[in-house]
């Protein structure tokens, strides 16, 4: 169920120091402000300049501004996030998020380490998640959306207003009277994202006024049936060995091979591959039945061959 903002931070209780991740935004504004009052003297703002637009440098002087008034430390990190053509620039923006938050938490030490840091990510963004997913034929990873907790790379990662709309957030940052960044680029409907919050949000709060609740409880269950997935491919993984002995995968049904190739790809090898690709693995294996059949498929950004009884996984630029 949706929460008001203030229960929503009643519910939060983070390890001790906390760092929020804070653009200038409204939503990370509401979330330092509210963090900072809650405990004080315990809480650091983290921001990562992108290096996409020419106002970055004033978002950066708003941050440090806003930072003094609240007696807040404030960490800065310029990445560059530019990206390649064929990348999703959410993405290559969201990666070098991730590396450069990893990256000031890796140089803080003693009192001013911190291993918990706080997303202001809420209910709206969760339900574009997954309707992004949706538009792309994702599986029950992408069905799942956001996570209100994870680990990565020693940090704990929140998302403490996950069940916090957009316009409560808003609501509650007004009556605080603080001053936020409104960034041009959230309104771009080159992107895809923003079409859908202008266009279809609306549409969704007048036809189904439940829809943050309901798209959420829809996430928790393919959350759930993706957990099931990988404890089965994590047994079946154990039993066929690694590398993955041929027979062994053969005498599983085409689902389940499906299952454990893509958890053995990802776990060991770091791959995901696409669902064309595994299709085609799972095809190539069920015919691999005389000893001179070989395979050599390109998955991920390497290639799966066949090793005497086993299947393989290597990168040529790694050799």
């Amino acid at each position: 169920m949706t929460r008001s903002f203030e229960q929503a931070m009643a519910a939060f209780e983070p390890a001790l120091p906390l760092a929020v991740a804070y653009s200038g935004g409204a939503d990370s504004t509401a979330l330092l402000l509210a963090c900072a009052r809650q405990w004080p003297g315990q809480v650091m703002a983290v921001h990562v300049h992108h290096g996409l637009q020419a106002a970055g440098d004033d978002f950066e002087r708003h941050c440090q501004a806003f930072c003094v008034v609240l007696n807040v430390p404030l960490l800065v990190q310029k990445v560059d996030a530019r990206h390649a053509t064929g990348q999703s620039p959410e993405a290559v923006a969201r990666h070098a998020r991730y590396n450069a938050i990893e990256a000031l938490a890796r140089a803080q030490h003693g009192s001013a380490a911190f291993q918990t840091i706080a997303i202001a990510q809420h209910a709206d963004d969760q339900v574009e998640t997954l309707l992004l997913a949706l538009s792309r034929g994702a599986g029950l990873p992408g069905i799942s959306a956001m996570a209100a907790q994870w680990q990565r790379a020693g940090l704990t990662y929140c998302r403490p207003l996950l069940q916090v709309s957009r316009a409560a957030i808003r609501a509650w940052l007004k009556a605080q009277g603080a001053a936020f960044i409104e960034d041009p680029s959230n309104t771009d409907e080159r992107f895809t994202r923003n079409r859908i919050r202008a266009r279809l949000m609306p549409a969704l709060q007048a036809c189904f006024p439940q829809f943050r609740d309901t798209f959420a409880r829809s996430s928790r269950h393919a959350a759930q049936a993706q957990g099931l997935l990988q404890e089965v491919a994590a047994e079946d993984l154990a039993r066929i060995g690694v590398p993955p002995d041929i027979q062994a995968l053969q005498a599983l049904s085409r689902p389940r091979r499906a299952n454990v190739l893509r958890h053995w790809l990802l776990s060991v090898h770091q791959v995901t591959p696409s669902s064309a690709q595994l299709e085609e693995l799972t095809a190539q294996l069920e015919a691999c039945r005389t000893r001179g059949h070989q395979l050599h498929l390109k998955v991920g950004h390497g290639f799966c061959v066949r090793r005497g009884k086993a299947l393989d996984w290597y990168n040529p630029q790694l050799l």
